[in-house]
């Protein structure tokens, strides 16, 4: 399954996962540092939600690609059913 994403949607997920990733490096330089644990964890539980919530965006226009897309992914010789199975094991993957 390939995600097509337009404008707003992919510039939204680069956002998110730009801010993990700045999350992420302040997490490994508060740990250099020898940083309180309590703003490491906060720090880390941040970034943990940056991830979560692209993800989340990454499924959702799969989602909706394929229910818009559903007789596409027929011709490629994948049911709508098989299709489902991969992105509830993509959804729970993140849960």
């Amino acid at each position: 399954m390939e995600l097509d994403f337009e404008g707003d949607e992919l510039k939204s997920v680069l956002n998110r996962l730009k801010r993990a990733q700045g999350q992420i490096s302040g997490v490994i330089r508060m740990i250099e540092e020898g940083r309180d644990c309590e703003d490491v964890v906060t720090q880390l539980a941040a970034a943990s939600r940056a991830l979560d919530r692209a993800g989340f965006a990454i499924i959702a226009t799969g989602l909706q690609q394929c229910l818009t897309d559903a007789d596409k992914s027929e011709r490629n010789g994948e049911t709508n059913e098989q299709m489902r199975a991969r992105l509830e094991k993509l959804f729970l993957s993140l849960a």
